[in-house]
């Protein structure tokens, strides 16, 4: 039995230029960090005693005899790409739901992915974990995906993320003090929508417009060195932090009439009138998760105007995907 967990990301600046159609060409980059909030993937080779031989659950369950037959689009194609041969039993959980804008499509790869190779006894590097997530999610299923999310799950951490060049991507640590991390977490609040949202279809337009974006694309690449250089600064005031993601939430929503609502604007705009000095949905938009940037003095009058929104409550993770049990097992 193997049991991975892998942490699910906000994404502070220069989503959107993590593309590939954008970054093959411009480069991009992006600062997000991880969090303590995670999906655990438990797989094991399945005993053959069923008529079946994978047995696979998370929202649904599906019980198949071909690896064709599943329908989870990222169990089949990693099964697939890995050459398992075995029937193979695997059970997904998460402490966030699903579609939500902190990359749980693409941890779910990334730690499904570590569970196969852990079960096949292999030791892979992070880096093959998100290159290897990046072409599955891309090149195999399709999907309207970026590069950030797959990085960030295998990597953890808070990090500066360049796209580009013939590695494709490399993930620098943001080295600050403990104090000034603190501060910054403290200075953060994360607040569920509760709206459904496809993020495929909300990216594919997004896609669509790269070619007409380029302005914006390349300013939302620059935010991440300044959002850098303001926590460089010497100085305890966090506030232009959060004015730069408030920059940068404008700039996202003129992407395309996707990204954001009437009700998310409604939202957004209580959050400043509470004491918010600036926030982003998060993901590709349409709904999911806001994160605002609140001075903590006013963070009470935040919780209480948006008090019909579920707050959730997190510290930054540094840690990745990791495989937290690993337990031989029998063959037959």
């Amino acid at each position: 039995m193997i049991i991975t967990r892998t942490p699910f990301r906000i994404s502070f600046f220069g989503g959107g230029t993590d593309y590939p159609v954008w970054y093959k060409e411009n480069d991009g980059a992006v600062l997000s960090t991880t969090i303590n909030k995670y999906c655990y993937i438990s797989c094991r080779y399945l005993p053959p005693f069923f008529d079946y031989n994978y047995r696979i659950r998370y929202s649904f369950r599906e019980e198949t005899q071909n690896v064709s037959e599943i329908k989870h689009p990222s169990v089949r194609e990693s099964l697939k790409f890995l050459n398992i041969d075995k029937g193979i039993e695997m059970v997904h959980t998460s402490d966030i739901p699903a579609q939500s804008g902190i990359g749980s499509s693409s941890a779910f790869t990334v730690g499904f992915l570590n569970a196969l190779y852990a079960l096949k006894g292999k030791i892979v590097t992070k880096r093959q974990l998100a290159r290897e997530a990046i072409h599955i999610e891309q090149n195999l299923i399709k999907e309207n995906v970026g590069s950030q999310d797959q990085v960030a799950a295998a990597f953890g951490g808070f990090n500066k993320i360049e796209f580009g060049g013939e590695k494709e991507f490399y993930a620098y640590p943001i080295t600050l003090s403990a104090e000034k991390i603190d501060l910054l977490q403290k200075h953060l609040m994360l607040f569920f929508t509760g709206f459904p949202r496809n993020a495929s279809d909300i990216a594919g337009e997004q896609i669509k417009q790269t070619s007409n974006k380029k302005k914006e694309l390349k300013i939302m690449k620059e935010m991440v060195e300044e959002a850098i250089n303001i926590l460089n600064r010497d100085s305890n005031d966090m506030s232009d932090f959060g004015k730069l993601l408030h920059d940068a939430w404008d700039i996202k929503r003129s992407v395309t009439n996707l990204i954001s609502t009437s009700t998310i604007d409604e939202i957004y705009s209580t959050a400043i009138s509470a004491g918010a000095i600036g926030g982003k949905l998060l993901g590709a938009g349409g709904g999911g998760f806001m994160l605002l940037f609140v001075p903590p003095a006013l963070q009470p009058s935040v919780r209480e105007r948006l008090k019909n929104l579920l707050f959730v409550p997190f510290r930054f993770e540094t840690l990745g995907t990791q495989t937290i049990l690993y337990s031989t097992q029998d063959f037959y």
